[in-house]
Order: structure tokens, then sequence, then C-alpha cells
């Protein structure tokens, strides 16, 4: 298949409304690096970046509970697209994990921030947690699934001169509140 062959359009005048790619619409391409794997977003023709919306998927396998940056990925992906400026929204299509951007110099941070969730929302094996009735997956799934419902599972995050306007010490995170090992998934849109 030709990449650059318009997915199911009939053939004409395509100058005014240059179709999408199929690679473009479809986000071919995979790779992995440590524990987080990349989805790559297809290429676009030279122009037509700024005008449509790049999508990928990334992959990240977690070792547990705890914090799992990937802001590295998240750069790559906006660096790869060729824009310059727009709204990067990042989305975990899970219910028992969460994003956050934190500060990722001193890990401590990250050590402190899941102490305290662990601490704020216990297993549903401690005592306190009795009242808990979605147990059959688990002492950490109901947990789980509070802590995302405290947290975020999408992010907003500005492009400006083809970065995300990210601060000095702020990093992107999955915020993993399973105790298992987990792969997840976070789908990354990038508009105008």
């Amino acid at each position: 298949m030709n990449p650059w062959e318009p997915c199911g359009q009939p053939p004409g005048d395509r100058t005014a409304n240059p179709p999408l790619p199929c690679t473009a619409l479809l986000g071919i391409g995979t790779s992995t690096r440590g524990v987080a794997g990349v989805a790559r977003p297809g290429g676009y023709p030279p122009g037509l970046a700024q005008e449509f919306p790049m999508q990928t998927t990334f992959t990240i396998r977690t070792r547990g509970a705890g914090l799992h940056e990937f802001t590295d990925e998240v750069i790559r992906f906006v660096r790869e697209s060729g824009r310059e400026q727009g709204l990067l929204t990042l989305f975990v299509q899970h219910t028992s994990c969460s994003l956050c951007i934190q500060e990722n110099a001193d890990p401590a941070v990250q050590r402190d921030l899941d102490e305290f969730f662990r601490r704020l929302v216990p297993s549903s094996d401690d005592p306190s947690m009795r009242w808990l009735t979605h147990t059959t997956e688990g002492p950490d799934d109901m947990p789980a699934h509070i802590k995302a419902a405290l947290t975020s599972v999408s992010l907003s995050i500005p492009v400006v001169s083809g970065r995300p306007a990210l601060g000095t010490w702020q990093g992107v995170y999955l915020f993993e509140h399973r105790a298992r090992p987990q792969q997840r998934r976070i789908v990354a849109h990038l508009g105008a």
C-alpha cells in the first residue's frame, strides 16, 4: 500500500483539500524503549503537519505501583509531528491508574507522592477499608480505582516553539495504582 494513497477516497482534484495519508490516519509504526514502548505517528506531506491533528498511543509497561515518567516519549512525539504550536492532550485508557505532571528532579518526590496515596487509600485488606465491596480482583484493585478517581486521567499541555510547554522541573508521569506490573495505553492527540 502506498502510504500517501488516500484511504477510500474517489479519484479527483485533491489540490483544494488534500487527503490524509493512510499511515497518518492509522498511526502506523511502533517501537520500544526501556520499560516504555511508544507507537509512533505516521508522517504528513510538507505543509500539512500544521493543518491536521496528530495522534498516537503510548504503551507504558509499569513495574508496579508508583510514578512512571514518559516525558521523553511525549517530547519526541511533539518534535516528530512538526508542530510549532498547538495543544497536546494525553488520555489514559484505564480506570486504575492516572496521569500527572510532577517534579522530575528529585526521585524522593515520586516516592513521597506514592506513599501519601498509599496512606490515604490503603489496600482493601486494611481494617479501615472493610467497607469495600468490590474485592474480587485483589486487595489493591478498588483502592486503585479510588486513587484514579481522585487524580486525573487526562492532561492538556500547550505546545510552544515545537516543544511541550513544561516547566524546568516538570515531567509527565503515568501514576500506576496497582501493585503488579501492568501494560497501560495513553492516547496522545496534538491539535492546532
